[in-house]
């Protein structure tokens, strides 16, 4: 397995974009980094927090995508920048914990390269079946597969994602070996599941909610700790029987040695611009449930999805090698 096909689970943004008049004009200026390419949520969510940081930091915001190496190009550049109040990082959450844990070599230690300042927002996943699955609930799902083991295959947006270690840990708890096919993102993998080609994904669920409610395929348990806002009528895996909260999410760091100041300065103007209505009302049309915490809230978040996960890595033994 290569760096290229371990991407992360989350989604995706842009090339540096300058964000406002106000980006040209003197004084200091702050570069969002985003390590991920144009096309997702995560684009969305950084202009809109890019709109707003002007007039609550009193500084110019550019918003600039440092793309490649599964984020790693990105997150190297805001590792290697001065922590002079010029440089964020915007990455998902999956992103930090997972790249440490899944890499032979890591290359970079979260609590020593870097200040973290807030989570932003959170999206989720889901188990999501096709047609070639004959189950209205999960109950029935499970009951499927335990009937046609040499169909218990599903799809993940790419090996080494969130999605891929949720598909362990179901095999785990449910006693049922799976095997899973990676794909390029949920798209393809949708495709499948329409097509009658794949019992099974596991995907965002923002991804799959227009065939969910077009009845092509059932999105049947949600990974997040509460129902979903966007899928009241959906069970988390929890209620399903299976014990696993799994989530994603964006967060906002700065480089190490930055000041604690600036960092609550940050965290404040986050919070206060995912507080605007208007705001809430776009982020949650794609699918984001704005959070906005401290940099503690960050920390403890981390420390609790690491703790998470990484016995549930560690016994899959996956390793990117170079």
């Amino acid at each position: 397995m290569n760096r290229r096909e371990f991407v992360v689970g989350g989604l995706t943004l842009s090339a540096g974009t300058r964000i406002g008049a106000a980006a040209a004009e003197s004084g200091p200026v702050t570069r969002v980094i985003f390590p991920f390419a144009a096309g997702g949520s995560g684009d969305m969510l950084c202009r809109l927090l890019a709109n707003y940081f002007p007039a609550l930091l009193d500084r110019s915001v550019i918003v600039e995508n440092r793309t490649g190496g599964d984020g790693l190009i990105g997150i190297r550049a805001v590792k290697g920048a001065s922590p002079d109040t010029s440089t964020i990082l915007v990455t998902t959450g999956p992103t930090m914990y997972l790249l440490p844990m899944v890499e032979a070599e890591p290359s970079f230690d979260l609590n020593r390269d870097f200040m973290p300042v807030s989570l932003l927002a959170r999206f989720e996943f889901g188990v999501v079946t096709g047609p070639a699955v004959d189950a209205r609930d999960f109950k029935q799902f499970v009951a499927w597969l335990k009937a046609n083991p040499s169909k218990a295959t599903f799809g993940v947006p790419s090996n080494g994602t969130i999605p891929h270690f949720t598909g362990s840990k179901l095999e785990q708890v449910l006693g049922i070996p799976l095997t899973r096919v990676a794909y390029r993102g949920s798209a393809p993998a949708i495709t499948d599941l329409i097509g009658g080609h794949l019992p099974f994904a596991i995907v965002t669920i923002a991804d799959a909610i227009p065939q969910h409610r077009a009845g092509t395929v059932k999105i049947l348990a949600v990974s997040s700790a509460e129902r979903s806002p966007f899928l009241p009528g959906v069970p988390t895996l929890k209620e399903s029987g299976v014990d696993l909260v799994a989530d994603g999410w964006y967060g906002m760091w700065l480089p190490a040695a930055s000041s604690q100041q600036f960092a609550k300065q940050l965290s404040a103007a986050v919070v206060a611009s995912l507080a605007k209505p208007d705001v809430r009302e776009k982020l949650s049309a794609i699918g984001l449930i704005p959070v906005g915490t401290t940099p503690e809230g960050l920390t403890q978040e981390l420390a609790a999805d690491t703790a998470l996960w990484q016995p549930i890595v560690k016994a899959t033994g996956y390793k990117i090698t170079y």
